[in-house]
């Protein structure tokens, strides 16, 4: 049997401001998720994406310690209809607060590009395919 991909998981030492951002990126969320401990989201063709608390962490791992912040060692990527997305969504995030880690560019790979972090330091891409170049 070869394993599929089931999730991705998040580290959140503020649950409600990590699933602020996501929701801002349009996460279907519910608000009462905000104060739990473990949350799931469904991605659109079915993984998921999971958040635990530090705390969940350290239930089954007692000797854990949490990465510093801003060393979030997890990476997103949030694909854009169009390069002007990409800038709007990035504009919309660090207006809210968000730290942009990467100001939108034109990648030599053919995309639009930038990096946000979310509340607790991980790496969320932005991109889009830019005119002219193949998906």
């Amino acid at each position: 049997m070869t394993p599929r991909f089931a999730f991705i998981g998040l580290l959140a030492s503020d649950m409600a401001a990590s699933l602020a951002f996501y929701r801002r990126l349009g996460l279907d969320i519910p608000a009462e998720a905000d104060t739990q401990p473990h949350v799931e989201a469904a991605l659109p063709g079915g993984p998921l994406l999971v958040w635990d608390t530090e705390e969940v962490v350290r239930s089954f791992s007692p000797g854990w310690q949490a990465p510093p912040e801003g060393s979030g060692r997890t990476g997103l990527a949030f694909a854009c209809d169009d390069p002007a997305g990409v800038d709007k969504v990035y504009a919309d995030l660090t207006g809210a607060g968000y730290t942009g880690h990467l100001a939108p560019f034109d990648a030599a790979w053919g995309q639009r590009y930038a990096t946000v972090l979310d509340a607790d330091g991980n790496h969320v891409d932005l991109l889009a395919v830019l005119p002219g170049a193949s998906a």
